[in-house]
């Protein structure tokens, strides 16, 4: 049987895909897979997410091509049709995206590995719900920003929304659909109490705090691991982890 080749044009799935395993068969990722590190500084790149270098996956000879709905490009998912068997992934929730784990071990011949994993990640967020209960912490009324100029924030059907609830936070931007254009009297008026930037798509840093809090002075401002947020794969293995510590964080 000859050896498979893989291109995977998603980052969190290219994570994922080093943790079921499979080291020699990943033959291709994308400029923007930066984990793990071996393998951005190893495997062959094939562009970005939205701009695939067709003819460079087509040298690779892949046996299965992954891809993503919302980040990549549906005229070149088509053209990378022609070249090889393409599964286009589509999570926009925490089930959503165990269930796109247990299909992807299926499809690279690691089904034990990657229901082991969904089995540690539904514990690990079954303990979060618990502790978060426990805990009796308030509801928070909170707003979550990817990016800056303009502000972009999330909306109901998206990952990250998802996980906000898993924290006890209301989106105040709920209410809305992917990622909804705003501005800061948007997010006066919402009653925020509990604004997010999060570390990408957009790098906020602390003096993006810094310009906010003059303008929300009574709303508590965090940096967030964008990363924890918006990665469907197996970094979903570290999140509640580090959701737990930033309830705590928010309370103080």
């Amino acid at each position: 049987m000859a050896t498979e080749s893989i291109v995977s044009l998603v980052p969190s799935i290219t994570e994922l895909l080093y943790d079921l395993g499979l080291s020699v068969e990943v033959t291709g990722i994308t400029k923007f897979c930066i984990h793990p590190d071996e393998w951005f500084r190893t495997k062959t790149r094939i562009g970005g997410t939205k701009n695939v270098a067709i003819e460079k996956v087509k040298a690779l000879q892949p046996t299965l091509i992954i891809a993503n709905k919302e980040e990549n490009v549906k005229a070149q998912v088509e053209a990378l049709e022609q070249i090889a068997p393409v599964h286009v992934t589509d999570v926009s929730n925490l089930e959503e995206a165990l269930i796109m784990i247990e299909t992807i071990g299926q499809l690279v011949h690691k089904q034990a590995r990657a229901a082991s994993m969904v089995h540690a990640i539904r514990h690990s967020f079954l303990e979060l719900e618990q502790f978060r209960t426990s805990a009796s912490y308030p509801t928070t009324r909170a707003c979550y920003l990817i990016w800056r100029q303009p502000y972009m924030t999330v909306g109901s059907d998206t990952m990250i929304h998802d996980l906000m609830q898993r924290c006890g936070w209301i989106n105040v931007f709920g209410y809305q659909t992917r990622y909804p254009e705003i501005d800061v009297e948007q997010i006066k008026q919402s009653g925020c109490e509990l604004l997010l930037l999060s570390s990408e798509p957009y790098p906020f840093q602390q003096k993006h705090i810094d310009e906010l809090q003059q303008e929300l002075p009574g709303t508590k401002i965090r940096l967030v691991d964008g990363e924890i947020f918006s990665w469907y794969g197996s970094r979903l293995q570290h999140a509640p982890a580090y959701l737990r510590n930033l309830i705590q964080n928010t309370i103080a």
